[in-house]
């Protein structure tokens, strides 16, 4: 059966039931009226009949029945009731309808009326069934000396009720004949608003929609024109570290960060690099405004942190190949000159030669054994250093003294990668910031309470009105065009540091470096972790890198 159909049927349904309900409610109101219209009828005929002076100066006659019985039938017919009965003290009949009932005793108990109260109820006479009400016929003393008996048929009342049924039958016929029609307007209205598709059609693209929208990688949060949000995928939920009840119901302003609000407000086709926690999204969205009109909108986010992580791994291996290709063409060329003196046979100057090239190459560091209880972050400077000679700046590590073992221990796991994390983007900062002939020095400080890390350059620095806005999501001083895209994808790695700094529990600060460039400061608290890490095996020294000791 089509929906089309089971609406008309059930909206039907629904119109002949309360029809049907309105006519059984509307006919024993009549009913119910009608009842008490005779009630009246009855009660005010039977107390005027007891009440006429000619009735109960009659009483005192030889004949009584000669005198009430024309009385009474001329009030049954003008009161339109079956019979008017009028009975002396021990029930023999002075009137009835029949005359010849006239002098013999009533079929029913006179006891009520005869009591001096008012009767008033169905009773089977001699006429049938009736509805009757009787009352006392009581003397100039007040003494109760005959009753009067009026009634009308229950056929009769019901030939009545009838009648006044047709009244009733026709409006509530021509409402179910409207009402089905309206049935059928409304059916036909729904069907065009769900674009005339069927219950299975229905369920079968609401099944589709989950699965597409909680199935996709890319995070999706819908707002209504008041911006408030009614729809979130998994990936959403995920790549922002909330909740759906969170979510759900709220204004997106209130619960999204203020990067993310921003694209959804104004909308960007192309994507835009943010930064929602710690972790670096390209937002896209399609923008609230339409013509001047509020629209709702859809916010598309999608994880670059991995992404931008294995850029930074590709630029540093690039960047390591080339220092390794420099490396070889410069031993290549030192191995000439070796062989060209041996041959001419300066044994002395060629060896005096090996002597002044010294150790080492590219892949050096200065200071970096500071670092041998930290590959990771050896290995990421190590590849940071070799970019910056090709920028022809210095990267080095200021006398410090060397990372505590401890850090190599499981329990120091997310230590380690906030250190990578900060390190890494502040020297990928400070790059950024210097030029060539510029030198760049980390530094690392261990207390019993925390690990400080200081990146300083002898650059340009950074005004001091700008020392809180540098930590800003999408503050940068490497463009001016506000609108390019490479803009657009800056401002991200000090906000980052920012963030993971303050998650840890630490600060970070910038200043004037006594390079003459900025100095950045990292305070990492380290917690209980050296106890942890002593409840723990550390790594033996032969699982570290040769590289790297």
């Amino acid at each position: 059966m089509s929906l089309r159909v089971q609406l008309l049927l059930l909206q039907a349904l629904i119109v002949c039931a309360v029809v049907l309900v309105t006519g059984i409610v509307a006919a024993s109101l009549l009913e119910r009226e009608m009842r008490a219209a005779y009630l009246d009828r009855m009660i005010g005929v039977a107390q005027s009949v007891a009440t006429l002076p000619a009735i109960r100066d009659a009483y005192d006659d030889k004949d009584p029945a000669a005198v009430i019985q024309p009385i009474a039938e001329v009030i049954r017919e003008a009161s339109n009731v079956t019979y008017v009965v009028v009975t002396d003290a021990d029930g023999i009949r002075y009137s009835h309808p029949d005359p010849d009932r006239i002098g013999q005793r009533v079929s029913t108990d006179p006891s009520v009326p005869l009591s001096g109260k008012t009767f008033v109820g169905t009773q089977t006479g001699t006429l049938g069934e009736s509805w009757r009400a009787k009352v006392p016929v009581r003397a100039e003393d007040g003494a109760v000396i005959g009753t009067v008996s009026v009634g009308i048929l229950e056929s009769a009342l019901r030939d009545d009720f009838v009648g006044g049924l047709g009244a009733l039958v026709l409006p509530l016929i021509a409402s179910t004949v409207v009402g089905i029609f309206g049935a059928a307007w409304v059916t036909a209205i729904i069907r065009r608003r769900i674009y005339r598709l069927e219950p299975q059609e229905i369920a079968s693209l609401v099944g589709s929609r989950e699965t597409m929208l909680h199935g996709m990688s890319e995070g999706m949060i819908s707002v209504d024109e008041a911006g408030v949000i009614v729809l979130v995928n998994d990936a959403a939920l995920e790549l922002l570290g909330l909740d759906e009840d969170s979510l759900t119901g709220r204004v997106a302003a209130e619960v999204l960060d203020p990067s993310l609000v921003g694209v959804l407000q104004r909308g960007e086709p192309g994507g835009q690099l943010v930064l929602a926690g710690e972790r670096i999204l390209v937002a896209r969205s399609t923008g609230t405004e339409l013509e001047g009109k509020t629209v709702g909108a859809t916010l598309l986010v999608r994880d670059h942190t991995e992404l931008h992580q294995l850029l930074r791994e590709m630029d540093g291996a690039q960047s390591l190949t080339n220092g390794l290709r420099a490396q070889a063409h410069e031993f290549a060329n030192k191995l000439h000159v070796i062989s060209g003196l041996l041959e001419l046979g300066l044994v002395e100057d060629a060896r005096a030669f090996v002597e002044r090239t010294g150790t080492g190459g590219a892949l050096r560091v200065p200071g970096e054994e500071v670092l041998r209880e930290f590959p990771e972050l050896a290995a990421l400077l190590l590849v940071k250093a070799s970019h910056a000679r090709e920028l022809g700046m210095s990267v080095s590590i200021s006398p410090s003294a060397p990372l505590p073992a401890w850090l190599r221990s499981a329990a120091a796991l997310t230590l380690r990668g906030d250190l990578v994390t900060v390190v890494g983007n502040l020297l990928d900062n400070a790059l950024e910031a210097c030029s060539a002939g510029n030198r760049i020095q980390l530094g690392f400080a261990v207390e019993p309470s925390l690990i400080r890390v200081t990146v300083d350059d002898d650059g340009n620095g950074i005004p001091p009105d700008q020392y809180e806005r540098v930590f800003e999501e999408g503050v940068s001083s490497k463009a001016t065009d506000a609108d390019s895209p490479a803009l657009r994808r800056r401002g991200i790695g000090l906000a980052l540091v920012r963030r993971t700094v303050l998650r840890a529990g630490g600060t970070v600060s910038v200043g004037r470096s006594e390079l003459g460039g900025a100095v950045f400061t990292v305070d990492l608290p380290v917690g209980d972790l050296p106890v942890m890490a002593a409840l723990t095996d550390l790594p033996a020294a032969e699982d570290v890198p040769a590289v790297l000791k």
